[in-house]
């Protein structure tokens, strides 16, 4: 017998505001990338520029700061998030791991910040070392939107949650998620040769033709490419295995926003990278993990109520 839980419609609402807003922080953070703005406080940190109130004397500290105190109001809002997951139904053991795992997460997001300021690896820097930080902080915020995103859904779901996908089905997620992690971290490395070559922060394509961050620009299309084709077979075996309309209709959100992100990433490389084509490129990969992680719980973690065909996943 399955038991059923209370949900929490407040809790729900407020873990999907937070979810938005980390969103929100993340894309401001591209922004700050592709300004040149991340010297803005200098090397400080977490004060900016020696003060913990700043003036203003250029755009860029401005924008630095601001993307510092709002990754800061992330924190507290995470903080929150995690009080009243404890102050759940006992029952509600998923949500409260996945609240957990999510200020671990947003700790160590602010950790790799303040890496990149104090180590100097912002503005034209063009180091292999930041090429690596860079894509080990975009790998971070797929972890955290993850987490967040599992508190948000599981504190949606009525029944108690259980693994019980088979390896097959396992195995197909785990590929699908392995691979929109390598795809977006190449995406955040191409990103960054972008503002600092063809944004002309230190010169421009011509320039630095034979710099490595010019010379993996080619690889993130192949992965796209690549990545985005499994996606597409997966939603199709998804179509044809499982008659929940729930789930389909995940999978064609997903296949939608994938041919999206196709469309936008090839406009985006035709404009040379501008900042706002940067940031909707951010938004659309960040909108897709997250369709993909709730796809993937609904697939794995999946409540007695969905069950798929006779003859597939059970």
């Amino acid at each position: 017998m399955i038991k059923t839980i209370n949900r929490s419609p407040n809790f729900v609402r407020y873990a999907c505001f937070v979810l938005a807003y980390v969103v929100g922080v993340i894309l401001w953070g591209a922004i700050v990338r592709a300004t040149g703005s991340g010297a803005g406080c200098g090397n400080h940190w977490p004060a900016c520029n020696g003060e913990f109130i700043p003036r203003a004397e250029n755009i860029e500290t401005l924008i630095e700061f601001s993307h510092r105190l709002t990754s800061s109001i992330s924190g507290v809002l995470i903080i929150i998030l995690l009080i009243w997951a404890y102050r759940l139904n006992p029952a509600r053991r998923f949500v409260r791991l996945m609240a957990i795992l999510s200020f671990i997460f947003v700790v160590v997001e602010g950790g790799i910040g303040a890496a990149l300021v104090r180590l100097e690896l912002v503005e034209n820097n063009a180091s292999g070392l930041r090429a690596m930080v860079i894509a080990l902080h975009l790998v971070n915020t797929l972890v955290l939107l993850t987490w967040l995103t599992l508190t948000a859904w599981g504190a949606n779901v009525k029944q108690s949650i259980r693994l019980i996908a088979p390896t097959t089905v396992r195995i197909a997620v785990g590929v699908a998620l392995f691979g929109v992690s390598i795809m977006s971290a190449a995406g955040a490395v191409t990103a960054l040769g972008d503002t600092l070559f063809l944004s002309g922060v230190i010169g421009s394509n011509d320039a630095g033709a034979e710099h490595f961050l010019i010379s993996l620009r080619a690889w993130h299309p192949y992965l796209g490419a690549g990545v985005s084709g499994y996606l597409f077979l997966m939603g199709y075996w998804i179509l044809k295995s499982y008659k929940q309309s729930q789930i389909k209709r995940q999978a064609i959100w997903i296949v939608g926003f994938l041919a999206l992100q196709g469309g936008v990433g090839i406009l985006n490389i035709f404009l040379k990278a501008p900042v706002w084509m940067q940031v909707i490129h951010l938004f659309l990969a960040d909108t897709i993990w997250i369709l993909l992680i709730l796809l993937s719980a609904k697939l794995m973690i999946i409540k007695s109520s969905i069950k798929p065909k006779a003859g597939h996943a059970t």
